[in-house]
């Protein structure tokens, strides 16, 4: 199944494709649940007749509205730095022995065919293609055997970068959260659809049509079950919070001379049996 947060006519809706096309609730309506995160934390049963309640409902075209970040209000999410090797090398470093943990806020993200906005204050705006986990339940000190009984879904995400602002400290915050700078999307598709940790997949970045990155989600680090595992030993993992997974080599910034975004600019991320998420770039007015 896919789920698909959007707007059309002033309405934010969800919808569900189980394979029919998308089906979907509105804000405001009866058996309208909220957003994916908000449709994770209720419980098994609250959550069938949810679904069900969406699969009756108005059938949409995707290609038609306006999408929106499928998580509006996660309780958390969470980045990885350097989980692949090839962009560990790519910025002569080894490979962390542990995770490179950063917090991303949902003030900064749009969704699949917003614009990502380049800010007045920098030029250094660069993409990262990345797979986003969306967790289906949570908890403390989970097995990594047992990690991925707690995924349920996956999406694709751009962790757009702020680079000049990202190395400005050892503390990556403010370069990673400038407002409309990462975009998240463009649905999420349930895990039971895909090779158990996202494993084996092809992620692809284009810029204007050219090949930035491409590789595949067995080179990542950590992986999406010890990643899980070992952000459980320090936090309460919640349902709905999103894990981002980090992104291969290819980013501008390790590009010589770097390449950046500029607006006019058509960035594209696409992670097979997923999707593609596709931004234009403007600048801040």
């Amino acid at each position: 199944m896919r789920f698909l947060r959007f707007q059309q006519g002033g309405r934010v809706g969800l919808a569900v494709d189980a394979g029919e096309g998308f089906r979907a609730r509105f804000d405001g309506e009866p058996h309208y649940p909220g957003d994916v995160s908000a449709l994770m934390r209720m419980d098994e049963a609250q959550r069938a007749r949810a679904i069900d309640a969406l699969r009756e409902g108005l059938p949409i075209d995707a290609d038609a509205v306006a999408c929106l970040p499928p998580c509006a209000q996660p309780g958390k999410i969470v980045c990885l730095g350097l989980n692949y090797h090839d962009h560990a090398r790519e910025f002569d470093s080894e490979a962390p022995s542990y995770p490179a943990v950063f917090a991303r806020f949902a003030s900064s993200l749009v969704g699949h065919g917003q614009p990502l906005v380049r800010p007045r204050v920098s030029a250094t705006f660069d993409y990262e293609g990345e797979m986003a986990v969306v967790l289906g339940s949570g908890g403390r000190h989970i097995a990594e055997r047992e990690a991925l009984d707690h995924v349920f879904g996956y999406a694709v995400f751009n962790d757009g970068s702020i680079r000049e602002y990202q190395m400005r400290t050892t503390q990556w915050t403010v370069g990673k959260n400038f407002d409309g700078t990462g975009a998240f999307g463009p649905w999420v598709v349930t895990a039971d659809e895909l090779p158990p940790g996202g494993v084996g997949l092809t992620l692809e970045t284009t810029l204007n049509g050219t090949v930035m990155q491409h590789a595949s989600t067995d080179d990542m680090v950590f992986g999406v079950a010890r990643t899980i595992a070992l952000l459980s030993e320090a936090m309460t993992l919640e349902a709905g919070d999103v894990l981002v997974m980090g992104t291969p080599s290819g980013v501008g910034y390790g590009r010589k001379p770097p390449v950046y975004m500029k607006a006019g600019d058509v960035c594209e991320v696409s992670i097979e049996r997923i999707g593609t998420l596709r931004n234009r770039v403007v600048d801040e007015p």
